[in-house]
């Protein structure tokens, strides 16, 4: 086995390369994942097979049937973004990018490929790699895939997700809930307009929706636990096109983030009691649609157990984060970690010799490519704990 060779990390560098040189959207990931399927071939001993068109499933399995079963998971899809990042192997495809390192963990995870389809004898149970498709776009690929069967008879499942906000070498964990819930609404406020030089013969919108905006605080600050406090935010307001006309309607569209399931169903409840009181008082009429996004990602204590003690020889124990706090960010693995016990985790891969760290989803963001070998080497660690 060539663990932690100079090989393994030109492997990891090509394949990171070929994949964020030719990005492609969600459920559009046609050529990534002929690539992807074309590389697990090369692999002695692992089985690949296409759940979805654009999805790719490897399994490695070892000498007895009836042992572990783990699923290690990576995402390739891009973003709508135009890169900025000026690197020689930037995106051929314009107006497209990898900017939340969905490269680095497809090439993190063949890598962990590799390395394990060069073990078999060791291997007892089976390993399933999961090139995942469309998890920026709701409803997301990973339900389907679970819909489809891929986490069936499987005791474990891992993922990592590359992180700005941490240096390279070291590994973020965090237990329990990992990221937040997303629900998306979409309000429109109908009134009575007129002319701007008679606002007493109107029933104006913008009044009406400003207010509702502003007692939404109300929601946040008063009427759930601080504990389970979700963040509620109006991200556009729409109405009017004339400087002298109150227009007849608004349009008000926004997201509520969460981590506890029952204020997440309570903050849309006190979200419409608010929209209709407020709307009642100005004599006005609404209509509300919802996005019902995905579920927070949990992260079972036996999984980041397994996880802790994996990174812990991997990174050492004294790189790893304890993460106190969930981020507010999605994350569509969260249908896998609702199917079995799950651990996904940051790690870092922000160099200072770089420069400026730039976020997730900016254009100019980029990944620390001496990060990927100990993120490939973590899943090969889970594996030896679990299945040899």
């Amino acid at each position: 086995m060539r663990m932690g060779t100079k090989d393994l990390k030109q492997a990891l560098v090509g394949w990171r390369r070929h994949i964020h040189r030719n990005p492609e959207l969600s459920y559009k990931e046609y050529e990534t994942s002929e690539y992807i399927a074309e590389v697990l071939g090369t692999f002695d001993g692992i089985e690949v097979s296409r759940p979805t068109e654009t999805s790719v499933l490897g399994v490695l399995r070892g000498r007895k049937t009836d042992g572990p079963v783990i699923l290690l998971r990576a995402d390739i899809d891009a973003l709508p973004v135009s890169e900025e990042t000026g690197v020689e192997y930037a995106s051929l495809n314009p107006g497209v990018m990898h900017a939340c390192g969905h490269d680095a963990h497809a090439a993190m995870l063949l890598g962990a490929a590799d390395e394990l389809s060069r073990m078999p004898g060791e291997i007892d149970g089976e390993i399933r790699f999961i090139f995942q498709h469309a998890e920026e776009d709701f409803p997301g690929g990973a339900c389907e895939l679970v819909d489809l069967g891929v986490t069936e008879g499987v005791d474990y499942a891992f993922a990592l997700h590359v992180s700005p906000d941490y240096e390279t070498g070291y590994f973020a964990v965090r237990e329990g809930a990992f990221c937040a819930a997303a629900d998306d609404f979409r309000i429109r406020i109908k009134g009575r307009g007129g002319h701007a030089a008679s606002p007493d013969t109107v029933i104006d919108p913008i009044i009406t929706g400003s207010e509702f905006t502003m007692s939404l605080q109300t929601v946040v600050s008063r009427k759930i636990s601080p504990h389970k406090v979700p963040v509620i935010s109006v991200t556009n307001f729409h109405g009017g096109d004339a400087m002298n006309v109150i227009p007849g309607h608004v349009e008000i569209g926004g997201t509520v983030r969460s981590i506890d399931e029952a204020s997440r169903v309570r903050a849309r409840e006190e979200l419409e009691h608010v929209l209709k009181g407020v709307t009642a008082a100005h004599r006005a009429e609404y209509t509300i649609d919802w996005d019902i996004g995905y579920p927070s990602v949990f992260n079972r204590t036996e999984a980041v157990e397994v996880t802790r003690s994996a990174a812990g020889k991997v990174f050492g124990t004294d790189k790893l984060i304890e993460v106190d706090q969930p981020i507010f960010g999605t994350e569509d693995f969260s249908s896998f970690s609702q199917a079995v016990p799950a651990s996904m985790q940051f790690i870092g891969v922000h160099s200072k010799e770089a420069g400026e760290s730039y976020p997730l989803h900016h254009p100019k963001f980029t990944v620390d490519e001496e990060a990927l070998e100990k993120g490939a080497l973590y899943f090969v660690e889970i594996a030896k704990s679990l299945v040899t």
